[in-house]
């Protein structure tokens, strides 16, 4: 039997505009919304994972999927930006970067916006599956000043399935999907707008990732959290797991590890989209208010 949906009424839409950033010659292209009618209190920069673009994160199927219309609606502006390799960038970057290259690039993009645009009381970084690799990369680095905090999805310490599973296969979309039922109608067809070739330097890394995670994680020195869908199959996310990444974290001042029920990978994409966004920007003001007490107890 078929579960009925509620009905969740999708929230204002704000004025959602492309822009471009200078990273240092590389031009990053992506999507700005901010309040329409309160001032701006933070910043939203969200990360897509492999083989999308940042339209993933602006509701292509669902207008109340989208993060970038909630957050304005919450008064965060938010930037979407298509990462090194996707997007503009893909003429001068075709086979992509590295994380470690795509952490200099961002961080140099990141640069750009703030010089360009109000921000508010700062930065968080939000950030899915491969997303999140140069997310905490630049957390960790610690090159890009007024990080207020970090929340990723889709990305654990060691993986559950081998990386050689065929890009487009029957195995890597329910791996990328996890079961149909998780999200709404049109879904699959909407999202061909934002499916995008993964670009082949960021495919080779991948492998390296759980050795370069051990080794960041306890520079991470700004608040974290972690979303694990439910039918997330690409990474491990039992007890013993959850554990050691939170053990990997001591340096953060927080560290939240949370499950997302009724949800796949793509989290941003199902049903429970709207229910993890505004979990994230809970954190965000939870961070906002913890940053702000800091500032008037060192004063």
């Amino acid at each position: 039997m078929t579960t009925a949906r509620p009905s969740v009424p999708a929230p204002p839409s704000p004025t959602v505009r492309e822009i471009t950033l200078d990273a240092d010659g590389v031009p990053l292209s992506g999507l700005l919304a901010r309040p329409r009618h309160t001032p701006c209190r933070a910043t939203v920069v969200a990360l897509h994972g492999a083989g999308m673009t940042a339209g993933y994160f602006h509701g292509p199927a669902r207008p109340e999927t989208s993060l970038l219309a909630l957050a304005a609606d919450l008064g965060f502006a938010t930037v979407a930006l298509d990462r090194p390799g996707y997007g503009l960038s893909a003429g001068r970057l075709p086979a992509g970067q590295t994380v470690a290259e795509q952490a200099v690039t961002l961080t140099s993009a990141l640069s750009d916006l703030t010089a360009r645009y109000e921000t508010g009381a700062g930065l968080f970084l939000l950030a899915h599956s491969f997303g999140s690799k140069p997310a905490l990369r630049i957390a960790a680095d610690g090159t890009v000043p007024g990080v207020l905090g970090l929340a990723v999805s889709g990305c654990g310490d060691e993986y559950l399935v081998p990386l050689t599973v065929p890009a487009g296969s029957a195995g890597h979309r329910q791996g990328s999907w996890g079961p149909l039922r998780l999200y709404p109608p049109g879904t699959f067809r909407a999202s061909c707008a934002v499916v995008a070739p993964i670009p082949p330097r960021e495919l080779a890394d991948a492998a390296r990732w759980p050795e370069a995670f051990a080794r960041l994680a306890g520079l991470i020195r700004v608040p974290v959290r972690f979303t694990f869908a439910e039918h997330e199959r690409w990474w491990r996310t039992d007890r013993r797991a959850v554990n050691r990444i939170r053990s990997r974290l001591h340096a953060a001042p927080r560290v939240l590890i949370d499950r997302q029920p009724d949800a796949g990978h793509n989290i941003s994409l199902g049903w429970t989209a709207r229910a993890y966004h505004e979990g994230v920007l809970r954190f965000v003001a939870d961070c906002l208010r913890h940053d702000k007490t800091g500032e008037e107890q060192r004063t």
